[in-house]
């Protein structure tokens, strides 16, 4: 049977009383970061955007989440809360290469980083890196390592002082909505203490001597329980730089690390930490509660009928 009007008006009235809570919960809540950001200048200037922590809200949200809100739209609605309340700690910026080639990074960093967030669109991956090194962006958004290319953006940030930007995140963390290209991956740099997440992926950058091979890398490293997940290499000169991710949290201090060193020996000149990023969302993850018990359901029959 139909709703009737004043049954129709009755759930209005609950829509707007639920809408009123939420407002009001979102007031508290910005109250309370205000009050954590006060805590933060008191306690040395901590940083007001902490990607490990907004990673683990959004996987938190994500696990509890049921019902027919789609994640996807969660994962949005909680981006923007998020950027809103690193812009009301302080000045923000957001540099993004973005060639008129390539404008799906502008949409990934939008989409992460907020809409009302100031972007600084950027046509060389160079101008980026000068744009956070230099101050004028506290983030940037640079393509994706590739792995044979001939001057990857990446070399020109190996440095070993201590506040020199780094990696602390990948998009897109969460779906890609509507973006101007469906393939694009990006990592952001910035600046800021690392934080492990539970699913991380650790980055170091190496100056080496050109006649050690990715793959001898990659099997020494597997022999001392670091899974490499991906590597990259340029050659320059009389030596070589080569990027390389490692699956986990892997702090500088672990011991591995020396011993790899110690393994390559005069062939290898320099190892540097390159950052840290969260995993993004899986697909399974980003799949609606009720594709996932769907889904659960079909599992089920397979293995009794199996």
């Amino acid at each position: 049977m139909a709703d009737t009007p004043s049954d129709l008006e009755q759930l209005r009235r609950r829509i707007d009383e639920i809408d009123d809570r939420l407002q009001d919960l979102l007031i508290e809540r910005l109250d309370i970061v205000s009050r954590v950001a006060a805590d933060k200048q008191r306690n040395g200037n901590v940083a007001a955007h902490q990607p490990a922590r907004e990673a683990e809200i959004i996987r938190r949200l994500i696990a509890r989440n049921h019902g027919n809100l789609p994640p996807a739209t969660l994962v949005r609605m909680w981006r923007e809360l998020l950027a809103a309340t690193v812009r009301l700690q302080g000045a923000f910026t957001v540099a993004v290469y973005a060639p008129p080639q390539a404008q799906g990074f502008w949409d990934i960093a939008r989409d992460h980083y907020g809409s009302h967030t100031p972007i600084l669109a950027y046509g060389s991956t160079g101008q980026v890196i000068r744009a956070v090194t230099e101050g004028q962006a506290a983030i940037g958004i640079l393509p994706m390592p590739e792995e044979e290319e001939p001057d990857p953006w990446w070399r020109h940030l190996l440095s070993t002082h201590d506040n020199a930007p780094h990696v602390i995140a990948r998009l897109p963390f969460g779906a890609r909505g509507n973006t101007r290209s469906d393939r694009v991956d990006a990592l952001a740099i910035g600046r800021g203490a690392e934080q492990p997440t539970g699913r991380d992926r650790t980055l170091f950058a190496t100056e080496n001597a050109p006649h050690i091979s990715r793959g001898r890398m990659v099997s020494m490293l597997a022999a001392l329980g670091l899974d490499c997940t991906f590597m990259a290499s340029c050659e320059h000169a009389d030596a070589a730089n080569t990027l390389i991710e490692i699956d986990g949290f892997v702090p500088a201090s672990d011991p591995r690390l020396e011993r790899f060193r110690e393994q390559l020996g005069p062939a290898l000149y320099r190892l540097l930490r390159f950052g840290l990023y969260a995993v993004p969302l899986s697909t399974a993850e980003l799949a609606s509660p009720r594709h996932q018990a769907i889904d659960a359901q079909a599992g089920g029959a397979a293995a009794a009928k199996g």
